[in-house]
């Protein structure tokens, strides 16, 4: 429900009671300007309710505000981006795993006048509704989900607290999600699963490299039994590597020829 300025005017009274109270601050200047004077920042505006209703000219500032004293009430509005922090909520997902959820919210007042008039507190009613949204979006998320695509889930609770809170005023400007903790036990689940998963998958690719190393030894012993120089060849290097390691091993030579008589006999 949207309130809007008074038409009419104060009535006899109320115009009685104005009267007296100007009489009133020209009597006891200069002491009434020390009362009377408001000083309202840049960031800042003043809504006067005056007789209980908003005064001509609302919502004032900055500089000098002017108040009649005894029937104005002043009432501060901070125009700056205000963040609270959501309190944690534990929250149950879709797929029913229970986790607790803390979440950061930034609203800046748009209107003031309507920030006053619409609701008693819009701060703290602002940090209930943000509790609330919180709740509701989550809960039909999985908790892949939520872990996965934050954005999209913190766009979506933005829009509904905006729609909410544009009758009070206040335009939500940013509310994202800070942090997820899981339960212990989940957490030790999940750390299972992961190193199964990295264990199964490291196993995969040693039988891969084993494969694709049987294939080139089969083609290099291919190659060496079409040219016996090979073999000389690859005995030779071998006995440079191992003579190339400063070691207490023990080499006795044996000639190709005196191993192709035994394989021959074979």
């Amino acid at each position: 429900m949207d309130f809007h300025l008074p038409k009419k005017g104060y009535g006899v009274c109320g115009t009685l009671l104005i009267g007296l109270s100007h009489l009133l601050f020209v009597f006891t200047l200069p002491f009434s300007l020390f009362f009377c004077l408001k000083i309202i920042q840049e960031y800042e505006r003043a809504v006067i309710l005056r007789l209980g209703r908003i005064a001509p000219d609302s919502a004032k500032g900055p500089g000098l505000v002017f108040t009649l004293p005894c029937i104005d009430a002043m009432i501060k509005c901070d125009l700056r981006t205000v963040s609270f922090d959501v309190p944690s909520q534990e929250i149950l997902t879709k797929d029913s795993v229970t986790i607790t959820v803390d979440a950061v919210c930034y609203y800046q007042t748009k209107d003031p006048i309507t920030a006053v008039i619409n609701v008693e507190n819009a701060q703290y009613s602002t940090q209930l509704l943000a509790a609330t949204c919180l709740r509701n979006i989550l809960g039909t998320k999985t908790l892949q989900e939520i872990l996965q695509d934050r954005e999209s889930v913190d766009i979506q609770m933005q829009i509904l607290l905006d729609e909410a809170t544009k009758d009070w005023g206040i335009i939500v400007e940013r509310i994202e999600i800070k942090d997820v903790s899981l339960p212990e036990q989940m957490q030790r689940a999940m750390a299972a699963e992961a190193e199964a998963s990295r264990e199964a998958m490291a196993k995969v690719i040693t039988a891969e490299g084993e494969q694709k190393a049987s294939s080139a030894l089969k083609l290099a012993a291919d190659i060496i039994d079409e040219n016996p120089i090979a073999l000389q060849l690859r005995y030779l290097q071998t006995l440079t590597n191992i003579a190339a390691e400063r070691n207490s091993t023990i080499i006795f030579p044996i000639p190709i020829d005196f191993l192709n008589t035994f394989t021959k006999k074979k």
